[in-house]
């Protein structure tokens, strides 16, 4: 892989973190931890018609069902968030978000639209050149077939 893919790649992965340290400040400023922002935003931000059950939210924020269960309880010592019933199947319990929790997350999501109007435009370049270094890094069809 030439030097080119390597630093655009670089590239990239620097302007993705330094959305995701911008992130964490900002939940941190906020009174939340960065994960605790991650799971209001998956409940609040679920599609309509996603039961918003601990599994879901497991998922989404690629933990394990316990580790999920554990923010969850933490969202509702905060009273950011809260258990309810599930109207279609009683063995599930689906989590939403509170008024406090709401307030609070829309804070932060109007900050981070604030960043990425700043911060965007740079990530797509890089994000951009990555793409376009890796379709110029496609071996011809034959080259493939050779090197098996």
């Amino acid at each position: 892989m030439p030097d080119t893919s390597l630093h655009s790649l670089a590239e990239f992965r620097h302007q993705i973190r330094r959305f995701l340290s911008f992130s964490r400040r900002a939940a941190r400023a906020a009174g939340l931890d960065p994960q605790q922002h991650q799971m209001l935003l998956a409940i609040a931000g679920a599609p309509a018609g996603q039961s918003t059950h601990i599994g879901y939210l497991a998922q989404r924020l690629f933990l394990h069902h316990n580790t999920a269960v554990e923010l969850v309880n933490r969202l509702e010592r905060k009273r950011l968030a809260r258990r309810l019933p599930s109207p279609s199947d009683g063995r599930r319990v689906l989590v939403a978000v509170t008024p406090r929790g709401q307030r609070i997350l829309s804070t932060l999501t109007r900050h981070h639209l604030t960043e990425l109007r700043s911060a965007g435009p740079s990530l797509i370049r890089s994000l951009q050149v990555v793409l376009a270094d890796s379709r110029n890094q496609r071996r011809p069809r034959h080259a493939r077939r050779s090197s098996r």
